[in-house]
């Protein structure tokens, strides 16, 4: 019988998200050549195994050694003491670093472990198909490809390793430069909840590539916003940030820009909904202690005078008794300057009202904790056709400047009116049509 390898002594290492599987290979490994246990019933539990890392496979567009690419996934997306306190800060010091190398030398033994044992015990010639797996070309369905590059380098470089210690210098440095789990392989969240369940931050898979440079005009206000951002990421004092302005003007756009532009320094988003704000607290609280930047954002944010929600957010922002974390910020987008609605019939009430000025500042307290505001206003005629011209020529429509200058007035008088949504809707129309 071939010498056992033991994965119930991982300490760290432990809790993967595929446990079961792990689990199951574990189990075949130890025991394919033992008799107790019927050949066949192993069988059948190989083939199952193949067919989720198959599945597996697809999802993340792992390639190469299938097994070895399903144990470094595993190393990449495990998050424990040691791995999420190397992120983007690196190894420290202390005896958790030799606890690591203890489980990473259980994972050598996985990566060393020759599984053609399991093929001729078992009679198949499962694995041998599985040595050298080529997906077609295929991306991954969870990952950008960055990553998915990222995880299926580091799984080279770990079959590549001579002993644990080297294992440890690449998984380190792995998760110093790409983050661990979730919060390290993903840059964008929403908050999803069940009834009566926990608030759960789950992973956006597909985030629309969309960088600063991209946006036409607007320098000023970019610039305010990177300014603020970059101080953030970089570990000084930062302001929250409220975008707010005519609709179109690329307030959203800017903030998922901001994302892609600073995700490689840390930077990370959780989309949160208004009727979302009950679960800040616990946002916040699972956040807080990971050595990642987090924004939480809040699009098209706005309150009618009936909803209370403003105020809940108002005591999130600053104002509780507990202390905002230094990696939160909290960024909205906004059609209206003061977020909670106002109405001429107002004033009529503050007529009423002993105390006026307190029912104004009621209103404005909220938008008053953000301390960055930033206004995006509707281009005129002149900046709207400027707009038109760059995205022409950064999208190659041949059409003479008067012509599309012509086509693109009649198409903003029907469809929105001056703004950089309209343009790029133009554009489009444009890149359709000639695709025809």
């Amino acid at each position: 019988m071939s010498e056992r390898i033991n994965a119930g002594r991982l300490m760290l290492y432990r809790n993967f998200k595929h446990q079961e599987l792990f689990d199951n290979f574990v189990w075949l490994i130890n025991q394919a050549d033992n008799d107790y246990y019927n050949n066949e019933d192993k069988a059948a539990l190989l083939y199952d195994c193949v067919n989720e890392l198959l599945e597996l496979a697809d999802a993340y567009g792992f390639e190469g050694n299938l097994f070895h690419c399903f144990l470094g996934f595993l190393l990449a997306n495990n998050e424990n003491a040691f791995s999420t306190s190397c992120e983007i800060v690196g190894p420290g010091d202390g005896t958790i670093n030799q606890i690591a190398i203890h489980d990473l030398k259980i994972f050598q033994e996985l990566f060393e472990y020759d599984m053609s044992i399991v093929d001729r015990a078992l009679q198949t010639d499962a694995f041998s198909m599985l040595r050298n797996y080529k997906n077609g070309g295929r991306t991954s369905k969870v990952f950008n490809k960055r990553v998915r590059d990222r995880i299926n380098e580091l799984t080279v470089s770990l079959e590549q390793s001579g002993d644990a210690e080297e294992y440890y210098r690449h998984v380190t440095r792995f998760y110093k430069a790409n983050g661990v789990g979730k919060f390290g392989l993903h840059k964008a969240f929403r908050v999803m909840k069940q009834e009566s369940e926990r608030p759960q931050i789950v992973p956006i898979t597909s985030v629309e590539h969309i960088y600063l440079n991209d946006l036409v005009g607007y320098e000023l206000q970019k610039k305010k916003l990177t300014d603020n951002t970059e101080a953030f990421v970089e570990g000084r004092k930062a302001n929250n940030v409220l975008l707010f302005g005519d609709s179109g003007t690329g307030k959203s756009s800017s903030i998922k820009a901001i994302l892609n532009e600073y995700y490689d320094k840390g930077l990370r988003m959780i989309e949160v909904y208004k009727h979302q704000f009950d679960c800040l607290s616990e946002i916040i609280e699972t956040i807080k202690d990971r050595n990642y930047k987090f924004i939480i954002y809040m699009d098209d944010l706005s309150f009618e005078d009936f909803e209370i929600e403003y105020k809940y957010l108002k005591a999130i922002i600053e104002g509780g008794l507990g202390k905002k974390p230094d990696n939160v910020l909290i960024y909205a987008t906004s059609n209206r300057r003061h977020l909670v609605r106002e109405k001429f019939s107002d004033k009529e009430d503050r007529a009423e009202d002993l105390h006026t000025s307190d029912t104004v500042q009621e209103k404005l307290s909220l938008v008053a904790r953000f301390g960055v505001s930033i206004y995006y206003i509707a281009p005129n005629k002149k900046e709207f056709q400027n707009i038109v011209r760059t995205l022409a020529e950064r999208y190659h429509i041949q059409m003479p400047e008067e012509e599309l200058f012509l086509e693109a007035n009649k198409w903003e008088l029907s469809h929105g009116g001056l703004s950089g949504r309209t343009a790029q809707q133009f554009i489009n129309y444009l890149l359709g049509f000639e695709a025809e």
